[in-house]
């Protein structure tokens, strides 16, 4: 047993944060919350002296094996060295207070496997194995001379291209059979890939509404990759439950993202960071071009978004060393949001979006012990986030304190 007292409390759902609480954690799991002072001869005790008790967080989109800002360099590096920049990344995650992470491509059940285990140290990782991608789509790399041109399936280190209905189905299939949490669909144009403009729109209503009956057989669901209204709307239209990016979204698409029930998760983050960063840590030109055309529009998304009140995820989607500003999302988000709705989003909304509602992303009697414990009041400045390095006074994964 184990009893964290004297914390102010953010439980992940409530407008407010109660002060003088005692969390007991009990194997793994929260097993009950007291007013005041809770104490029992049979438990270990940590005094938080007033510091700030959160859910673990959670980032819903993250690229664990993206070791380079250009994702193409990723494919030419060893997978044993791709490997052990995902270990380091994930370790980095874990020690920023992120309990759970949602991989938007790349990772698969390895590494999952090996966070579980504890092989390596990291937040319990959600996997969609590899993105799907058309032919020219956001996930194809292929040099403009030469390449595979026969439908075959060729991947990358983040995606597997496939055409036609067939092709989709085979390919979702596969991807489940490996275990994916989710299916992600490149479904727009993208800043990463070479030859496909931002508003272009990708994949048919045949192909999108097929991954989508896939992964909903499974108990699963689709995020996609979308910029422009129409990628976003079709994908609403067509059963697509988390929308990514979403930089060009409108009031229109807004709406029915709200009618639908779905998710929409901005990364404002990354294109601070690419545009500071981008071109000295390996993005090609024709990326860093595009990363202006979307940078702007990503924060003015923002107020759509808050202004329409559909459910918004956190993600931050960054890549190679620009992973070490994962905690800049918070401030960003924090010039639309109250420190509180960001938190939600960080917390309760992004367990919600993972179907894992209750078990983790609040403080609750019978959800997992993810906690992280600040130095300060998150819940009144954003500030307190953004070094955790200074404010991080503990992290708990399910009730085992984390150390570094």
């Amino acid at each position: 047993m184990l009893i964290i007292k004297n914390c102010r409390l953010f439980d992940g759902l409530s407008e407010t944060v109660k002060d003088d609480q005692s969390v007991v954690i009990e194997d793994g799991r929260i097993s009950h919350i007291v007013d005041g002072v809770e104490s029992s001869a049979h438990a270990d005790v940590i005094d938080a002296a007033g510091a700030t008790l959160t859910p673990g967080l959670i980032d819903a989109h993250v690229h664990v094996l993206a070791a380079s800002a250009s994702l193409k360099q990723v494919d030419l590096m060893a997978p044993s060295y791709v490997a052990q920049f995902a270990h380091h990344s994930l370790r980095a995650m874990l020690r920023r207070g992120f309990t759970s992470v949602r991989d938007a491509a790349g990772a698969d059940y390895g590494l999952a496997q090996a966070v579980e285990e504890g092989l390596i140290d990291g937040p319990r990782l959600f996997y969609c194995g590899k993105a799907l991608s058309q032919t020219g789509g956001h996930g194809d790399w292929t040099p403009f001379e030469g390449g595979c041109l026969c439908g075959c399936g060729a991947s990358t280190s983040i995606s597997r291209i496939a055409d036609g209905v067939e092709n989709v189905q085979h390919a979702a299939r596969d991807e489940l059979r490996k275990g994916a949490n989710h299916i992600k669909i490149m479904a727009g144009g993208g800043v990463a890939s070479p030859s496909d403009p931002i508003d272009v729109l990708q994949y048919t209503e045949d192909e999108i509404r097929a991954i989508v009956w896939e992964a909903k057989a499974w108990g699963k669901y689709c995020l996609a990759h979308a910029y422009i209204p129409e990628a976003i709307s079709r994908c609403l239209e067509y059963g697509v439950r988390s929308i990514e990016h979403a930089n060009l979204i409108d009031k229109s698409a807004c709406e029915l993202a709200k009618q639908r029930e779905a998710f929409i998760v901005p990364t404002v983050s990354t294109y601070e960071a690419l545009a500071k960063y981008g071109k000295e840590m390996g993005l090609p030109a024709v990326s860093c071009a595009k990363v202006e055309d979307v940078r702007q529009q990503g924060l003015d998304a923002l107020e759509l978004l808050r202004d329409s009140g559909v459910q918004v995820g956190l993600g931050s989607d960054l890549l190679g060393e620009m992973q070490r500003y994962q905690m800049r999302e918070f401030m960003l988000r924090g010039e639309t949001f109250s420190p509180i709705e960001v938190l939600k989003q960080a917390t309760s909304n992004n367990a919600r979006l993972l179907d894992r509602e209750g078990e983790i992303g609040v403080i609750r009697p019978g959800a997992l012990a993810d906690l992280a414990l600040w130095e300060g009041q998150p819940d009144e400045d954003l500030g307190v986030l953004e070094y955790p390095e200074k404010t991080l006074k503990a992290v708990f994964k399910e009730g085992r304190q984390i150390t570094w």
